[in-house]
């Protein structure tokens, strides 16, 4: 299925804003429903960073998903949207005190622990509680992702995660600290991955490190293979949610499994982005010397990937006059930033002043993302219901 955009409502709302086609969500979460119906031993949590907007977290809370949280704040998102302490999953690699104790309080299902110097931390917080922390160590597999270098984060030399040549010396610290219950493993390797490969290397390793455990009689109940797939940023119409099947077939087919064990994923971009669209109107058609500029009222405060990550979006003219005429534009935003650019030769139909222009698939690290620089307002985020 595709957006559907009620553009009426659209023309009587401020500009810029967030829209959400929650019809297109909910066919995206019963999907990775009937996925997860197929294997009873896998889990999905939802990556609450890729967008925290509470109207979408109760969606995805309504449709049994866990939550996976990199802050305290995140945490505090999930349980205030009703999701069960037990499904919720902490993960990051610069966990402050107070976050800690934050889940130890709420009773969390997961710590995933990315240092022997944080699993150590969280045993003391753990013992002032008299309480036991749940823990899965983060391992970096070394495995490369085909994806954009600031979030590919499974290679050994990483901020992220424990090194594989590590793993047995943290899961001993782990076996003997009074106040911490060592569950299994954690990966990640990166994000917005479009080839199938990189999730069967990952395979590969777990099962390499997972023989390698067995045979010193550590077993490992408890995996967590991260997240990672991508979506179809050119094509929302076309693809407007990934291939979930082909996803979870990788791992029924791949990983091998034991009985005792459960599987646990993070996704969040391919729940969330297809669903979301940033709304702007054109401010300014400026002539250039040999281009035109689309000067919107969204700028990277709103929508920071192409600035961060040169990423691309769609973008397309909700409302042109003439729908046969097409024109190529740079589209560009108001803040005092050269880099606050959408995209760079786009061809459009032909636009003028007042157009609501719509920048596709932002759905993920869009909204939650947004920022007040230069004392821009925030961005507000609609759902379908609010407009019908």
């Amino acid at each position: 299925m595709r957006n559907t955009f009620p553009i009426n409502k659209f023309r009587e709302l401020r500009t810029p804003f967030y829209y959400y086609d929650t019809t297109l969500l909910r066919h995206t979460l019963g999907s990775i429903r009937q996925e997860l119906a197929r294997t009873p031993m896998f889990r999905v949590h939802y990556a609450v960073k890729a967008n925290a907007n509470p109207k979408l977290l109760a969606i995805i809370r309504e449709s049994g998903l866990g939550a996976d949280c990199v802050s305290g704040g995140e945490i505090r998102a999930a349980v205030q949207a009703g999701f069960p302490a037990d499904r919720i999953v902490f993960a990051g690699v610069g966990k402050a005190d107070w976050e800690i104790d934050l889940a130890l309080d709420y009773g969390i299902a997961c710590f995933n622990v990315e240092s022997a110097a944080e699993l150590k931390v969280i045993n003391e917080l753990a013992t002032a509680r008299n309480t036991t922390a749940k823990v899965a160590l983060r391992i970096n597999p070394n495995v490369g992702a085909h994806t954009h270098a600031n979030i590919a984060t499974g290679l050994s030399e990483n901020k992220f995660g424990i090194a594989m040549q590590d793993m047995d010396e943290v899961i001993d610290l782990a076996l003997s600290l009074p106040h911490v219950e060592f569950q299994g493993l954690h990966f990640h390797i990166g994000s917005q991955i479009l080839d199938m490969g990189d999730f069967v290397a990952l395979c590969n390793r777990v099962n390499e490190l997972l023989a390698r455990l067995e045979a010193r009689r550590v077993w490992v109940h408890y995996l967590n293979v991260g997240g990672g797939l991508g979506v179809d940023y050119a094509h929302p119409n076309r693809q407007s949610m990934p291939d979930f099947g082909s996803y979870f077939d990788v791992y029924r087919t791949h990983l091998k499994l034991r009985s005792y064990q459960t599987v646990h994923f993070e996704l969040g971009r391919s729940v969330v982005a297809q669903c979301g669209t940033l709304v702007s109107h054109v401010l300014y058609i400026k002539q250039g010397v040999n281009k035109k500029f689309l000067i919107l009222d969204a700028g990277m405060t709103d929508l920071i990937r192409p600035a961060l990550y040169q990423a691309y979006h769609k973008i397309e003219n909700l409302t042109p006059a003439d729908e046969s005429s097409k024109e190529a534009y740079d589209v560009v935003g108001p803040v005092c930033e050269s880099s606050d650019v959408f995209g760079k030769s786009v061809d459009l139909c032909k636009a003028q002043r007042g157009d609501l222009i719509a920048i596709r698939s932002a759905g993920a690290y869009g909204e939650v993302m947004a920022s007040e620089y230069n004392c821009r307002t925030l961005p507000t985020g609609y759902i379908t219901e609010e407009l019908l």
